[in-house]
């Protein structure tokens, strides 16, 4: 008879604004071998609460996001006047 299981695979990117990408890769396995994959990806902005986020990111977000950089982050979202 054969088994069934499934493997969660991470894959974190930091983007030059600080932004960290997680792919989060479930991977089915029949009998010890790859049999399917499938893809979701979730973007954490400077700032964003990642406390249900796994703790890789977790560790990201703290060693990246000081008080410099989410300030920095929220003021380049903001909209300017000037015209380009």
């Amino acid at each position: 008879m054969s088994t069934y299981s499934e493997q969660i695979e991470y894959k974190e990117e930091i983007l030059p604004n600080q932004v960290i990408q997680l792919r989060t890769a479930t991977v089915v396995l029949k009998d010890g071998e790859e049999v399917g994959r499938q893809f979701h990806r979730e973007v954490f902005n400077p700032g964003d609460d990642v406390s249900a986020a796994p703790a890789e990111v977790q560790a990201i977000a703290t060693a990246l996001w000081s008080a410099a950089v989410v300030t920095a982050y929220q003021e380049s979202l903001e909209p300017t006047d000037e015209l380009i």
